[in-house]
């Protein structure tokens, strides 16, 4: 037994001395491999008496056990001392100016930023959802039933018929969010939905695929009142300055009463400026929830009631921006990026501006 502990003795004293992980498996290899001195010695047990095999067969497998475990020990201390020498030769001084020359965030991403702030400051959470839906959440569950004319004011993208031939749409509005949650969250309610949206037109103004931002607030109070205060407030603090607005009544399938609320301008030149002037531009539709839509979300109208409203970003993001063609947002124009780009280290926020 006395080669046994004479080569734990060495190879131990090896594995402890070893200074990386290439001297640390070069002993390894030595010791444990396929030719090691240890897999050596466990190739001779075939040779020894039924006797000798008892004694000699554990003091070895205990051996290569054992000296398998310095080895992992060894190379768990070497891996921490590797790592920090690594992070000690890429610290990086976060106290310096940096400085970006290329890249800029897309104006529809900080227009969207920019109305995330404002609405989680009046307590409104983000929610997302499919960009393909099916016909029950993008039209059925908001007042649109099958053959409703209502649904020809949306030019919709459809997909091919499954096997029981219903088709999916690319949503036309973020509004199948708003039922997604409904269906899935119990009241209060207190959500916005950004979000791309799709319909078949294109023009200088309208585009294929385009950005919305919806909100919804389903309670037991909430009233008309509140709708109105809540889109004053954000218009003056997108637009960082008084707007006085105004609402006309409308149409929309799933709310009632419905309004669309229209912001003063005036046109100079070629600039729209906003919160001035002697004309008046719609911005936005909105209203309360239909009981129809809260009765297609399994929620109570005699108990629950509450108000919806969306917008263009992308519109929004011309008027503020002064942008004169949707079309160029998504022309892929390194120039027009350049120009119109944010720095993506300037983050919105109320307290010193959004823009």
């Amino acid at each position: 037994m006395a080669d046994i502990e004479t080569l734990k003795t060495k190879y131990a004293g090896e594995i402890e001395a070893a200074a990386d992980l290439a001297a640390l498996d070069a002993v390894r290899v030595a010791a444990l491999g396929k030719k090691g001195e240890v897999s050596l010695q466990m190739r001779t047990l075939g040779q020894m008496s039924v006797d000798e095999k008892k004694i000699k067969g554990p003091a070895l497998n205990g051996l290569k056990n054992e000296l398998a475990a310095l080895v992992e020990a060894r190379k768990t201390v070497l891996e921490g001392k590797a790592l920090n020498a690594v992070l000690a030769s890429e610290t990086l001084d976060m106290s310096l100016p940096v400085s970006v020359k290329t890249g800029t965030l897309h104006p529809v991403m900080q227009v969207m930023e920019e109305m995330a702030v404002i609405f989680a400051d009046q307590g409104f959470s983000v929610a997302e959802g499919p960009d393909i839906e099916d016909d029950f959440h993008n039209f059925t569950a908001l007042n649109f039933p099958p053959g409703h004319p209502a649904r020809d004011m949306h030019d919709t993208f459809f997909l091919k018929p499954d096997e029981n031939g219903e088709k999916m749409v690319l949503r036309t509005h973020t509004s199948p969010v708003q039922i997604r949650t409904m269906m899935s969250q119990k009241p209060p309610i207190r959500i916005i939905v950004p979000g791309r949206t799709y319909r078949c037109d294109s023009d200088q103004t309208h585009t294929p695929m385009f950005h919305q931002v919806e909100g919804l607030v389903i309670d037991k109070t909430t009233h008309m009142g509140h709708l109105k205060g809540c889109l004053m407030d954000f218009v003056s603090s997108f637009f960082e300055t008084d707007v006085e607005t105004r609402f006309r009544p409308h149409h929309f399938p799933f709310t009632e009463p419905s309004a669309e609320m229209d912001v003063r301008y005036e046109r100079v030149g070629d600039e729209i400026r906003i919160g001035q002037g002697d004309k008046w531009m719609e911005i936005l539709g909105c209203g309360m929830v239909h009981p129809n839509v809260l009765i297609n979300c399994g929620l109570d109208p005699d108990e629950y009631q509450g108000f919806a409203f969306g917008m263009g970003v992308d519109r929004l993001a011309m008027l503020k921006y002064g942008m004169p063609d949707l079309r160029d947002m998504f022309a892929g124009d390194g120039r027009w990026l350049e120009h119109y780009g944010f720095s993506p280290l300037l983050q919105a926020n109320l307290a010193t501006g959004l823009s």
